[in-house]
């Protein structure tokens, strides 16, 4: 029995912006995990805790995305002279709570779990760009509306500067060329990890209200103009930089300026508990601000010394904001 797993993620800035080809973002994985465990079998198996039954390779619409992953897998094995066996895969981790999901990439974790179980099984190891290009085909096939920033995220399992590509380009590719060419192709994006030289309380705040980032997106944006998009890579540059030269004050300046790019945008990225969310950092040494499309899920907040950050947990608290992860970011100790 193999077992692989994979994390969450949550945008610092440059939500929407990355939307565009070539724009930046900077998102965070979360280690709230989906876990995998597969082996080969006499028949196809596949079964995910997010249902209460098991399928085959028969298309069935619940495991859509599970099959046209393995479906991809699949012709990825035969470029490398391999073919697929039955096997049978157990996926658990829904990473929601009372039916309601947190928005941390739930759909492009299963992508690259269900891929990683598949190399896994097949001994095949690929480095980080493969696997992010091979998730993103699967998603593009389906027509996913996304930046594909949740998927580079979740392959790099770290804090990462992500540069987004040309999608329609690399969907008519997938269209016309047969996979190995595609794969093999320069698609254009960038993943970089980024490295705080200060210390920091990262928090995630979950509002308990579910965002439909689809419909967010179709909505917001015909919103996007160039002025926006200009403004939105220019402030993920300076975060970036004040991250990595430790500067606190200018950090909550930049996440400031991501947070009020948003709203400018579009009224419904802050919901009233986002907003609420946001607005409890005010008066202490922290900021936080809505993560992702927006309209209910998650918001972030960097704190910059303890009083801070237990302040602002309590004051979360009170507004029925649920904390759902805390890390200590900046320092070496990872344990």
């Amino acid at each position: 029995m193999i077992a692989v797993k994979t994390c969450g993620k949550l945008y610092w800035a440059g939500e929407y912006a990355i939307l565009e080809p070539g724009q930046l973002a900077l998102i965070k994985a979360i280690p709230i995990y989906m876990k995998a465990e597969i082996v080969f079998s006499e028949n196809y198996r596949i079964y995910s805790d997010m249902f209460d039954f098991a399928v085959d390779l028969t298309p069935n619409p619940d495991y859509g995305l599970i099959q046209e992953t393995i479906a991809l897998v699949g012709d990825f094995l035969a470029v490398r002279g391999q073919t697929l066996r039955p096997f049978s895969l157990e996926i658990r981790g829904k990473m929601e709570r009372e039916g309601k999901k947190f928005g941390l990439g739930s759909s492009g974790s299963v992508v690259v779990l269900v891929i990683k179980a598949l190399l896994a099984l097949y001994n095949l190891s690929i480095d980080q760009d493969l696997l992010f290009k091979l998730a993103s085909s699967v998603l593009l096939k389906r027509g996913d509306n996304g930046s594909m920033g949740d998927l580079a995220c979740i392959v790099a399992e770290d804090l990462i500067l992500y540069q987004s590509f040309d999608r329609q380009k690399v969907a008519a590719w997938l269209e016309e060329e047969n996979l190995a060419t595609v794969l093999e192709r320069d698609w254009g994006f960038s993943i970089s990890q980024v490295k705080p030289a200060l210390e920091c309380d990262f928090l995630v705040g979950w509002t308990k209200e579910v965002a439909v980032s689809s419909n967010m997106i179709q909505q917001i944006k015909q919103n996007i103009d160039q002025n926006f998009l200009t403004s939105s890579k220019a402030t993920v540059v300076t975060l970036v930089e004040s991250l990595e030269q430790g500067n606190a004050e200018n950090i909550i300046e930049q996440v400031e300026t991501a947070s009020q790019l948003l709203e400018g945008l579009s009224a419904d990225i802050y919901t009233p508990s986002l907003r609420r969310l946001k607005e409890a950092s005010q008066d202490l040494l922290a900021v936080a601000k809505s993560s992702g499309a927006g309209g209910g899920d998650c918001g972030i907040a960097l704190s910059f010394d303890a009083q801070s950050t237990e302040t602002l947990k309590n004051r979360w608290a009170d507004l029925g904001i649920g904390l759902l992860y805390q890390e200590r970011i900046g320092h070496d100790d990872k344990s």
